[in-house]
């Protein structure tokens, strides 16, 4: 059986985190061994800030080429006042640039069907502008995955999901795309008036 981290144990939070925290937390256990530990007992003590340094540089690993805040900001403005097609032109831009083959949606449940190295994925991105995403987005989906065996499936949506959308999600492993993912998925590509979004700022 496959273990699993727990999304609320204090490593996942961490691996959440900004890597700099499980860095912190890493160097005041070093501190603190040599600070309050007998001569015996610092190297043992010290060797605590191993598990908070691993994750540090996992996290920092993660988190290089994520975009800053600002460029989350400047693409959600920016994609929030496009029309369909533009929108929809850039996500294929960006999908092929990925590896991927990209055909039109044949239902009205997903916008995309996508494949590389033989595994397909379902896109539904035509509601990206809702400010919430409910069960009511992600059923026709889920059921169009079903229905054609796909393996993977993606939803686009500058909105929170709902409390009932969320755990759905979760359960049928949808991946869900907000502001922060899309602004690294369309880096470097031509986005609203201000023409290219920056590959980082």
């Amino acid at each position: 059986m496959k273990l699993r981290m727990s999304q609320n144990s204090l490593f996942a939070v961490l691996l959440r985190s900004p890597w700099w925290i499980s860095a912190a937390i890493a160097a005041a256990l070093v501190v603190a061994s040599l600070a309050l530990l007998s001569e015996q007992l610092r190297a043992v003590g010290a060797l605590s800030c191993l598990p908070f340094v691993v994750i540090a540089a996992m996290a920092a690993r993660r988190q290089w080429h994520l975009p800053s805040a600002a460029r989350v900001t400047e693409t959600q403005l920016a994609v929030a006042t496009m029309a369909w097609p533009a929108f929809a032109s850039l996500l294929e831009q960006s999908f092929r640039r990925d590896g991927y083959s990209v055909e039109p949606g044949s239902t009205a449940a997903f916008d995309f069907t996508l494949e590389r190295k033989g595994r397909r994925m379902l896109v539904c991105a035509r509601r990206w502008k809702s400010a919430r995403t409910g069960l009511e987005a992600l059923r026709p989906l889920q059921a169009a995955r079903d229905a054609s065996d796909t393996p993977d499936a993606l939803y686009i949506g500058l909105g929170e999901l709902t409390d009932t959308a969320r755990p759905f999600a979760a359960e049928h492993r949808i991946a869900i795309w907000h502001a922060a993912e899309l602004a690294h998925a369309l880096r470097g590509l031509p986005v609203g008036k201000s023409g290219t979004v920056r590959s980082r700022t």
